[in-house]
């Protein structure tokens, strides 16, 4: 941890350059555009004195006064000398990059695409008008000295650098077509809430984990989340880089399964078994799954890592719906299509139950969410075909 704060080497060196009241000092920082290039706060500057002085780094020039801003104060020799040595070690240091922006561009793909564009056009307009600060700044002070001009080439440069970076991004974000499984696969992605529909599911591929227990409260069922999502998004980004292709991560996916079915209507959740997946674009192959999860294992040890394999599902004729509420509220529509409109229409199951998780349980309250029901089905054999064959 450095011994002075930027703060503190800042209003220090204003002191070591010449004693000056609190005013003055405040003239300084605006004038000299300071605040741009600094983490000086505007009420913070007098919290900065009384912590140098406290320190004995500077002191009253001119004995004490009835209020600070009055007072002039000047740097003690001690001050003087860690200035001296906190700008000579501060000149040699390479300052590390902690911008709050690649956060958010790590946590990007959670976001809609607008979304993620809006924020960049709005941040792209921030740096402009900064720079333009900076720029008008200077040409008010002009001539300038030789460090005085430094600081201000360097201000400029690093503004100017995060404008081409910001410009950069956005034209790739705009440019670049992002495959996106629900945009791609509407109608399998955005069915009616009201009735059951009829769809033709083609061959689709999937990152999947297979496991057996309660998705509330087994830890096998949270790690095989964790390492698809994490596979997925190592995906998406090698993809986007090596490949110049980019998609949306699809919604989490299951298919459920029981050696009897009404555990299903009974939630009887640890009788269950399986498969959790997340859909992925036909270019994915095998071995960029194999170094996403080697990748992802080296940042986090998850056993479930070694369990996701890249699968096609052929699910073809298919009846599903849309369920709005809680997962725990599904019986009743389960029912409905069970007992009511597979056998209406001479249908009978052809594979796993399965489910697509619209929505994110973390962000949207229970009666909210929404999910797609999905039954593969097939004629059910008459009495009268039995018999024929």
């Amino acid at each position: 941890m450095p011994v002075l704060t930027d703060a503190e080497l800042t209003v220090l060196g204003l002191l070591v350059e010449q004693p000056r009241h609190g005013y003055e000092l405040e003239r300084v920082i605006e004038e000299r555009g300071i605040r741009a290039w600094t983490a000086l706060g505007f009420s913070s500057i007098y919290y900065v004195l009384d912590k140098l002085a406290k320190r004995g780094l500077i002191e009253a020039a001119d004995g004490p006064r009835s209020g600070k801003s009055r007072a002039t104060f000047q740097a003690t020799p001690s001050g003087g000398q860690l200035c001296a040595d906190a700008t000579r070690e501060a000149l040699a240091a390479r300052t590390p990059i902690h911008a709050r922006v690649l956060i958010a561009m790590a946590n990007s793909p959670g976001l809609p695409d607008a979304e993620v564009h809006s924020g960049l056009t709005a941040r792209l307009a921030a740096v402009r008008e900064q720079l333009a600060e900076v720029r008008a700044t200077r040409a008010r002070q002009e001539p300038l000295p030789d460090a005085a001009a430094a600081i201000f080439d360097y201000s400029e440069a690093m503004l100017t650098a995060d404008l081409t970076w910001t410009e950069s991004v956005l034209t790739e974000e705009t440019a670049m077509e992002k495959y996106d499984v629900k945009k791609a696969h509407r109608a399998l992605y955005a069915p009616p809430s009201k009735d059951f529909t009829v769809v033709d599911v083609p061959a689709l591929q999937y990152l999947a984990v297979d496991g057996h227990g309660d998705p509330n409260t087994a830890p096998e069922y949270t790690n095989a989340v964790e390492a698809l999502y994490g596979i997925a998004y190592s995906v998406k980004f090698a993809s986007k880089k090596a490949l110049g292709r980019d998609f949306v991560v699809g919604p989490l996916e299951g298919l459920w399964r029981a050696d009897d079915p009404t555990v299903f209507l009974t939630r009887e959740k640890a009788k269950w078994g399986w498969t959790m997946m997340i859909n992925q674009p036909d270019w994915v192959t095998e071995e960029m799954v194999r170094e996403a999860a080697e990748s992802v294992a080296k940042k986090k040890d998850n056993p479930a890592l070694a369990r996701v394999r890249l699968r096609t599902l052929t699910e073809d004729t298919s009846v599903q719906i849309l369920h709005l509420g809680s997962y725990d509220d599904e019986t009743p529509t389960l029912h409905r299509l069970h007992q009511e409109y597979l056998p209406e229409h001479g249908l009978t199951f052809n594979g796993d139950h399965h489910e697509i998780y619209l929505s994110d349980p973390r962000r949207t309250a229970p009666d909210k969410l929404k999910t797609v029901l999905r039954q593969p089905v097939k004629p059910l054999r008459t009495r009268s075909a039995l018999a024929e064959s």
